[in-house]
């Protein structure tokens, strides 16, 4: 499916005026020592750093669409990553977008997690920056364990969630807390998003705000956090909790990412 012409022009504008906003927490965190990044300065996504998840059998959480490795649905345009979900025909679905991960490539146990990015907007809209075991093909899920940094639903646009799954809190018993803007709504400009994750302590930050912290004594089963995790970026159309895209939802959707950024405790 080929985009308008008007459609393009609309996306170009919208990401120039991303670019031209500031959000606090650009800087390094006091304390901490950057690691690994990507700053999707280059022409393309850079391969060395990042790959596809693809596919549409539904993620666990019966979404809707194929995940592609497209330019379509991803590209890295005037410093931005850009993830698009579409309304198309694809692969035995009706939608289809982009996921990818660094697992393989950078896994690391422990550090600050951090990303800014502006959400996108609509029913049945659910974009996401987290972490996951690397060991998940051996211990499988939950007890891979999961590190949500950042998940928005469309229904609640001035709401994000920051949440822990494990063995025995996992799913719609997982422990989480969620952050709400006191105006507005997240798909109207950048948000910092952050975890500091040490040794038997996680934090949710956003826009350098915390929300929300974990540790072996809060959680209803085993702390499962002391290993090698990955970062993930995708964004999902429907699934059990966002519910489903309706006649409202407008589509494409862009999630943009201004900065992956790791850190490290010390120098």
């Amino acid at each position: 499916m080929r985009t308008s012409w008007k459609a393009g022009l609309l996306a170009a504008l919208a990401i120039g005026a991303a670019q031209a906003q500031t959000t606090a927490g650009d800087g390094a965190a006091p304390g901490w020592t950057l690691d690994w990044s990507d700053e999707f300065d280059g022409r393309a996504l850079d391969r060395a750093k990042w790959t596809f998840e693809t596919g549409g059998h539904g993620f666990g959480n019966n979404e809707l669409q194929y995940y592609t490795d497209r330019p379509e649905n991803l590209r890295v345009e005037q410093g931005m990553l850009v993830i698009e979900a579409r309304r198309e025909a694809y692969g035995g679905r009706d939608y289809t977008s982009a996921r990818i991960k660094t697992a393989g490539l950078m896994e690391r146990t422990h550090g600050r997690y951090e990303a800014r990015i502006k959400v996108p907007r609509g029913q049945g809209i659910w974009p996401a920056f987290w972490l996951l075991g690397a060991d998940i093909r051996t211990a499988g899920w939950p007890r891979c364990g999961e590190i949500d940094i950042m998940e928005n639903i469309g229904r609640e646009p001035a709401t994000v969630h920051g949440t822990l799954h494990g063995p025995g809190y996992s799913g719609e018993h997982a422990f989480g807390s969620p952050s709400t803007l006191a105006r507005g709504a997240f798909a109207d400009g950048f948000h910092v998003f952050a975890v500091e994750w040490e040794p038997r302590r996680i934090r949710w930050y956003r826009d350098g705000i915390l929300y929300h912290t974990a540790s072996p004594e809060q959680v209803k089963g085993d702390w499962v956090f002391e290993h090698p995790f990955f970062v993930i970026l995708n964004l999902a159309v429907g699934g059990h909790w966002p519910g489903y895209p309706d006649a409202t939802t407008e589509l494409p959707q862009r999630m943009l990412v201004d900065y992956v950024r790791v850190y490290k405790r010390g120098r």
